[in-house]
């Protein structure tokens, strides 16, 4: 859970001082049980609180805007472009047409920023469960302004569970970008296989693919989920690709996984074409070759996800570090 940290009051934090020491505001998120990460604060910009979730919107030093959903850290406005390039560019890149897009979650906008960046696309679908988060954004999040109100974008507040459910169209790609599995969040069930296999894969096109957030990928944290979701959509779809990138302020090597019933065949070259004939401006992350390197796993991680025989099921499920609450009364340190 985060923690806001001496100088600032949120959700119960306090100030205490000591002499001699310059004061500091800080955030503090319990990464593991003993490995903290924290990060200085300009200030605490916003706070909010759902019925699903606490949201808040911090200042931070290092990575200027910091959005922070029930303690966990979302997105930095420094580095956010790593994590939505990787999430969105290789799915739509390796599709020959992708036209209709659906989004799992992604109430921040980014991923709908990403995807409209695409000449193909005619219709995106968000649906996220959480409109005070999605109204968050909108106010607060400036960057993807002009997302939330693109005419292509249906915003549907709903579980993505029930809407996939209901929903008669199918869809190129479909995108999750859905909080981390935490224990009592409120997204796990969408990493079951019974998901994947009975309501996500029937709402793909026959040539549609899937791609989501896959947790922590690092040589020790991609057991904590990485590699359990890896081996559950294995057994729902015929070819399966994982990658990795790292994102400085996750502290961490972040993973997605993509998924289709047909190969993916595309080279760095051909990526490489298609970014310059598809995409309106220029990625800061992502590119041919760089995706050939983010798909290259250490042999570490590569031999687990070999190994990993665990499927994702919601009397099996798998969370990372963490809860679904933020703290009420904030630990203060100076």
């Amino acid at each position: 859970m985060g923690d806001i940290s001496s100088g600032c009051n949120v959700n119960g934090g306090s100030v205490t001082g000591q002499v001699g020491r310059r004061k500091s505001c800080w955030f503090e998120e319990e990464i593991e049980r003993d490995l903290r990460w924290c990060y200085a604060l300009n200030g605490i910009l916003h706070t909010g609180e759902s019925r699903y979730q606490d949201i808040v919107l911090l200042d931070t030093k290092p990575f200027g805007k910091a959005l922070v959903i029930d303690g966990k850290l979302q997105s930095t406005e420094i580095d956010e472009f790593i994590y939505h390039e990787c999430l969105v560019h290789p799915a739509l890149l390796n599709h020959h047409n992708p036209r209709t897009i659906f989004i799992m979650g992604g109430g921040e906008g980014s991923t709908a920023r990403e995807i409209f960046r695409h000449k193909t696309v005619d219709r995106v679908v968000m649906c996220d469960i959480d409109e005070e988060v999605v109204d968050f954004c909108k106010s607060y999040l400036v960057a993807n302004t002009e997302a939330f109100f693109d005419s292509r974008l249906q915003l549907v507040i709903n579980d993505a569970r029930a809407e996939l459910e209901k929903a008669d169209e199918t869809f190129d790609v479909i995108v999750g970008d859905l909080a981390d599995p935490i224990e009592d969040g409120p997204c796990y069930q969408l990493y079951t296989k019974s998901f994947y296999e009975s309501i996500l894969k029937p709402r793909l096109k026959e040539d549609g693919i899937f791609v989501t957030q896959a947790g922590p990928a690092g040589v020790f944290s991609h057991t904590e989920v990485f590699s359990c979701i890896y081996n559950t959509l294995r057994l729902v779809f015929k070819y399966v690709v994982p990658y990795s990138a790292h994102i400085p302020s996750y502290a961490d090597t972040w993973g997605w996984i993509m998924a289709s019933d047909s190969p993916f065949t595309l080279d760095y070259e051909e990526s490489d074409s298609r970014i310059r004939q598809r995409i309106n401006g220029e990625n800061r992350y992502l590119d041919g070759k760089t995706f050939v390197s983010a798909s290259l796993l250490s042999k570490a991680v590569r031999k687990s996800l070999d190994m990993e025989t665990q499927v994702y099921t919601e009397g099996t499920a798998k969370f990372i570090y963490g809860h679904g609450a933020c703290s009420k009364n904030s630990s203060v340190l100076e």
